[in-house]
């Protein structure tokens, strides 16, 4: 018998964890963050693409669950980060997913605009070999 929030099959180690059964949203203890974060996939809640990839920190977790408005933590800033806080397009949070070995997330979001900095719908607009096969959907020189 599969797990269908993770794929795990039914009896499995994974399943059967402290992370499967304990998790509740206020306590974290259940997610591996390793060196403070954790990654976190970003899909569309209605067609099911994936928009981006981020990590979150506990308070960013925090935040986002409190808000339903996706936040995140910018390696490269080192700070909090709210999606759409700068472009106005925002991620309203439909649901949290952890899976089965609690080391990543999936975000169920409905997008305002663009999840791309670039301008596109996506952050995966382009092929390995260069092409881009995604829609741009506002200007990112007008917003940023």
């Amino acid at each position: 018998m599969q797990n269908s929030k993770c794929g795990c099959t039914a009896g499995s180690k994974a399943e059967t964890s402290k992370a499967e059964t304990s998790f509740h949203p206020a306590d974290f203890s259940a997610l591996k963050f390793e060196n403070g974060l954790i990654p976190a996939i970003v899909q569309d809640a209605d067609s099911k693409e994936v928009l981006m990839f981020a990590f979150m920190n506990e308070e960013a977790l925090k935040l986002t669950l409190d808000t339903k408005i996706a936040h995140y933590w910018s390696r490269s800033r080192q700070s909090l980060w709210k999606k759409g806080e700068t472009s106005g397009h925002f991620q309203r949070v439909e649901q949290i997913y952890f899976d089965c070995d609690a080391d990543a997330l999936l975000l169920t979001v409905k997008q305002t605009g663009g999840a791309c900095h670039n301008g596109y719908k996506s952050c995966f607009y382009r092929t390995i070999d260069g092409a881009v096969v995604g829609e741009k959907v506002f200007d990112e020189k007008d917003v940023y």
